[in-house]
């Protein structure tokens, strides 16, 4: 967004005045062409069919370029870089997303460093091949692995952490590439968008004082497939008797339920009290390191990919684009 300071009001930037707007950007070694949306929404309107649409215009351009930038709004950043990060199979190429906390027009706006330094990023090289390649996000100079990240503040301009892995880059003076940590190229396979996620999810948080008549109301919601159970600490519930046996026939009914916890950082470990104990025998689905943006999307892509129930248990226990150790 840019601020029209006749109005005062905040306005879609017109992306055919980027190199106008932002002359820095002719500094950079790389030709850049841009396309937008016809209508612009805000981030909080986000939705599968939007991220469906990103997926499209990469897939439909990548061959020609050799690296993207998604510019988004910062609310669900996390939802749609994780997505992305399921959804394009095999990259083989940088896919950054980043945005601002100030709009571009603003005084004190972040929104140039983070769209510089997400171009310069994404047209990393070397021995004629892209450093990074998988989809990042990149805010307030540092670059992290998308799927592994959280809106943490709505007021700072470090927004985002990744409190379970480090960042890829770090923009100082120079770029400090984390190497180590970046996904390592395999034998190259051929790209692949996916386009079908199914919404059929929901995530429930546990709290003190939790109804069985609500729990069981989400459970029975018509449809649902899969949920994202946000537990206590290293992955415990209560042991009330009406949560065990509630869950056990949801399970039963073929319902995916997948262990994730509360806590900013850290990990599942079902089994390492006896509050998670019961959820080890029902055989919930450990999230281990996950964050609940990357769960619930990994949910969306495995069963829009119709993922059997036999082999559902294994796949999402398994880190598919680097998402979970």
């Amino acid at each position: 967004m840019v601020k029209d300071y006749d109005s005062g009001a905040l306005k879609a930037f017109d992306f055919e005045k980027l190199m106008e707007s932002i002359p820095e950007l002719n500094q950079l070694d790389c030709n850049i062409d841009s396309v937008s949306f016809k209508e612009p929404i805000d981030s909080s309107n986000m939705n599968p069919s939007h991220w469906i649409s990103i997926a499209t215009i990469i897939e439909k351009h990548y061959e020609r370029y050799d690296g993207f930038v998604v510019l988004h709004g910062s609310d669900t950043m996390s939802y749609t870089s994780s997505a992305l990060s399921y959804m394009l199979e095999n990259l083989g190429k940088p896919v950054i997303f980043t945005g601002s906390q100030l709009p571009i027009g603003d005084l004190r706006t972040d929104a140039k460093e983070n769209l510089i330094t997400s171009i310069q990023i994404a047209s990393l090289y070397k021995n004629n091949k892209p450093i990074i390649q998988e989809v990042g996000l990149y805010f307030e100079y540092k670059l992290y692995r998308a799927n592994r990240t959280t809106k943490i503040n709505a007021e700072h301009f470090q927004a985002f952490s990744s409190l379970n892995y480090p960042p890829l880059v770090e923009s100082g003076v120079h770029l400090k590439v984390n190497e180590d940590y970046i996904l390592k190229e395999k034998k190259p396979k051929k790209f692949k968008a996916h386009k079908k996620m199914d919404g059929n999810v929901a995530i429930l948080k546990l709290f003190p004082g939790l109804s069985p008549a609500l729990f069981q109301s989400i459970l029975n919601t018509p449809n649902l497939k899969a949920i994202v159970l946000e537990t206590y600490g290293a992955g415990n519930a209560p042991t009330e008797d009406w949560l065990w046996q509630q869950l056990k026939t949801a399970i039963k009914n073929g319902l995916h339920v997948v262990n994730v916890t509360q806590c900013s950082g850290g990990s599942v470990l079902m089994g390492q009290y006896e509050t998670s104990e019961q959820l080890k025998k029902l055989q919930v689905i450990n999230g281990k390191d996950i964050t609940t943006e990357a769960a619930i999307t990994k949910l969306m892509y495995l069963l829009g990919n119709n993922v059997s129930a036999k082999l559902f248990k294994t796949i999402f226990e398994t880190s598919l684009r680097g998402e979970m150790q």
